[in-house]
Formats: C-alpha cells, sequence, structure tokens
C-alpha cells in the first residue's frame, strides 16, 4: 500500500466553489438558506449534487428513503465501501454549511481522486441523508435512522409536516423515491466531516476537531398544574403558581447539569404557559427539559433527580406535576480505529486538533449503530448553527476535508 504524504491535498478553490453554489438554491433572507427535506428547493439540490457526480464518474444509487449514494469503484469487487457524507437539507433560517460541507466534500474527496489518479481497494461512496434536518418533518436524522433499523419505513413515511403532508407522499411527489430497499447496504466504515457548531474549536484556536462520541440526549416533557387566579387580589399565601414552580424546577436543572461537567449540561427551551395573560397567576405550564451527557450513567442520574426534585418542589407548593420521556437516545462511542484514523490524518497534515464530543446529533450517530464511525469537525464563526449567519473560512472547510481525504484513505487501502 502507499503512503499518503502530506503533500496530498483535496482542491480547495473546487469545494468552495461547489458550496457557494448549492447555496444558490433555497436562499434564505439574510445570506443563508432554507432547502428544507423534500421541499422542490431540496430536489433541485440532490439533483445538482447528481450531475455533479455523475460527471465524476461515480454510479448513483437512490434508496426507498430517498439516500442517495454516488460511487467511486475500487479495485476489489468484494470489498465493502467506505462510505463519506452527511445532508443537503437545512433548517428553514440555516446555514450554507451545516451538513452541506460533509456532502460536498465527499464529491470532491472523489474529484481529487480522479485528477491525481488514485485507486483504492474498497470504493468510496459520497452519501446525502434525507432530512437530518427534522425541520419539517420531525424528529431529526430520520432516513439515517430507518437505514439503521431505529425507526420502521412505514412510521417514516407516515410522519407530517405543520400543513399534514406525508413525508412519503412528499418523497414520491419531489420524484426522489427510489427502488433500493433501505438498510440492504454493507459498509466497511462511515466518515462524517461536519461543522461543529459550537465554540470550542475557534475559541482554541484548533484547527480540527476528532470526534470521539456523540452525546446521548434526554428530553422529558414537565407538566406543572396549580390554580390560575387574578394576579392583584390573590394573597400570596393563597397562591398555587405553576409558573414559580417552573422557575424554582429550572434553577435546579442547571444545578444538576453543573454537578456533572464539564460535559454534561442540561436546560429547557420549549415553554408553554397557560392561561398566559398578563395579570393571571399561571395555572398550568408545560416546559422540556434537555440533559446531555457521553455517559449514559450520567443522563441516567440527571433524569433521576430532575424527577425527584421537581416532585418535591410541587409537593411543598401544592402543585401537581407529570413526568412523560418525549425524546432521546444512548450515547454514542465512535468506532477506535476510525477515530485513530482521523487524529492521524490531522497530524500527519500539519493540522492542530483536540479530541471532542459532539453536542448535536447527526447522522454518523445513528450509523454507528451499523458499521465503524467516526466524525472529523472544523470550526465555525463564534460556533453559531441554525442560523443564516452561520459562518466557516475557506481555509477551515479545507483542512476538514484534507483529514477527511487521508482518514478515508487509510482506511480504503490505496493501491499502486
Amino acid at each position: 500500500m502507499r503512503v499518503t504524504g502530506q503533500n496530498l491535498r483535496i482542491n480547495g478553490d473546487r469545494l468552495w466553489g461547489t458550496l457557494e453554489e448549492m447555496a444558490q438554491i433555497g436562499p434564505g433572507v439574510a445570506g443563508g438558506c432554507n432547502r428544507q427535506t423534500l421541499t422542490n428547493e431540496d430536489a433541485q439540490g440532490r439533483a445538482l449534487f447528481q450531475k455533479w457526480c455523475e460527471d465524476a464518474g461515480c454510479e448513483i444509487g437512490l434508496d426507498s428513503m430517498g439516500n442517495m449514494f454516488a460511487q467511486r469503484a475500487g479495485t476489489d469487487p468484494d470489498a465493502l465501501p467506505i462510505y463519506v457524507g452527511s445532508h443537503l437539507d437545512t433548517q428553514p433560517t440555516g446555514g450554507k454549511y451545516d451538513g452541506v460541507l460533509g456532502v460536498l466534500a465527499g464529491l470532491e474527496l472523489i474529484r481529487s481522486l480522479n485528477d491525481l489518479s488514485i485507486k483504492t481497494k474498497h470504493p468510496i461512496v459520497a452519501t446525502n441523508w434525507t432530512n437530518e434536518e427534522g425541520a419539517r418533518f420531525a424528529p431529526a436524522m430520520v432516513s439515517s435512522g430507518v437505514f439503521a433499523g431505529v425507526h420502521s419505513q412505514e412510521w417514516a413515511y407516515q410522519i407530517e409536516d405543520a400543513e399534514g403532508k406525508k413525508f412519503g407522499e412528499e418523497l414520491e411527489r419531489i420524484g426522489w423515491k427510489g427502488d433500493e430497499p433501505v438498510g440492504q447496504r454493507e459498509m466497511h466504515a462511515f466518515f462524517e466531516l461536519h461543522i461543529e457548531q459550537g465554540p470550542i474549536l475557534e475559541a482554541e484556536g484548533k484547527d480540527i476537531g476528532v470526534v470521539t462520541h456523540g452525546q446521548g440526549l434526554s428530553w422529558t416533557q414537565v407538566t406543572i398544574t396549580g390554580k390560575d387566579a387574578h394576579t392583584g387580589s390573590t394573597p400570596m399565601p393563597m397562591r398555587r403558581n405553576a409558573g414559580l414552580g417552573m422557575a424554582r424546577i429550572l434553577q435546579k436543572v442547571d444545578e444538576i447539569a453543573w454537578s456533572h461537567a464539564p460535559h454534561a449540561v442540561g436546560a429547557a427551551g420549549h415553554f408553554e404557559v397557560y392561561p398566559n395573560s398578563r395579570n393571571v397567576i399561571p395555572g398550568k405550564v408545560v416546559f422540556t427539559v434537555d440533559f446531555r451527557s457521553p455517559e449514559l450513567e450520567v443522563i441516567q442520574d440527571m433524569e433521576n433527580r430532575l424527577r425527584l426534585v421537581a416532585q418535591e418542589i410541587c409537593d411543598e407548593m401544592d402543585l401537581q406535576v407529570e413526568f412523560e420521556k418525549v425524546g432521546g437516545f444512548d450515547p454514542v462511542p465512535f468506532d477506535k480505529n476510525c477515530v485513530a484514523a482521523i487524529r492521524n490524518a490531522a497530524e500527519r497534515l500539519g493540522y492542530s486538533h483536540r479530541d471532542l464530543i459532539s453536542g448535536a446529533g447527526h447522522d454518523a450517530c445513528w450509523i454507528a449503530k451499523v458499521a465503524p464511525t467516526a466524525m472529523v469537525m472544523c470550526p465555525c464563526v463564534d460556533g453559531l448553527s441554525h442560523n443564516e449567519a452561520e459562518a466557516i473560512t475557506k481555509e477551515w472547510a479545507v483542512s476538514g476535508a484534507d483529514v477527511l481525504l487521508h482518514a478515508v484513505l487509510e482506511t480504503a487501502e490505496v493501491v499502486e
């Protein structure tokens, strides 16, 4: 096997050009993108990606969840492929790089290998997973989840958007429902390049994040019931203020997360207050607590402590409380060999790097259930994502794609 030296790089200008061209499809209103899944804009983005891949000599596959696979042949017909990719769909007010960088870096990897006439034993497949964002059809990472056997296709097809349109019908409407049964592909490994979506790499001046784990997640919906009453005429000792109960519980949520520093996090971002009137004491509140950690035991501890302290607070305040776990997934340890390939690539290329735990969910988290998987991350400005102001530099994109190239080649086995 030929050893690839640090002089082997992708074509950075071409990668940046494809990112900018893709961003013209489904443009946002403030410099970003609105290319939500299974929209006409999504279909246009897919068509452009397919054209680019066909021009690069790839064989295109499309499964029944709309997942796209562009394969560059290997020299061994029996060798399982190396898959690389992410997603082309965006948030309604999304950026130009979240997900898209990972897909187009996979394309650029293939183009660069063609330019350099480099052959690999294992085929290489650039991948676009359908509906990673979950913005239109919740939850997130639906199609990679079906691929990995986490969800059923029948269930996914029935998911409805805010207008009552079904996932399966919209997939067929835009013309991107394939005949290939979902999940039948076997993988030698899967690599995903992504922007960090957090501030650590930029703050520490690191070029590359070597992702060792994906955080586990727990969503607990809490419903507190007190009594609606007039804010002016109800004496303080006679109030059953559900809003105040929520405030006290949220303080405890913060304390619980801090007790598992530095990797655990916790907060609530969803709130419903009833009757939500200026001069009425809230009689009912519903909110969702989001706990995350790379350790399952920590998540379970935070869940249990939330229920205990919330019950204690509500008992003291004569409030009723109910709990419902409405979402979550276990932490994901990525494959040690794939992680090592990414770390080796960063060191070979002279890029500064550090280990990271991904705070967001990614398609790689589901694919890790069925194939050796790892992620590489590059910085983003101020850690901002899911926002039209999301930004990265060309240099960050190129360094991430360079590392992806070398990690894939180490795994795919270069042939003389």
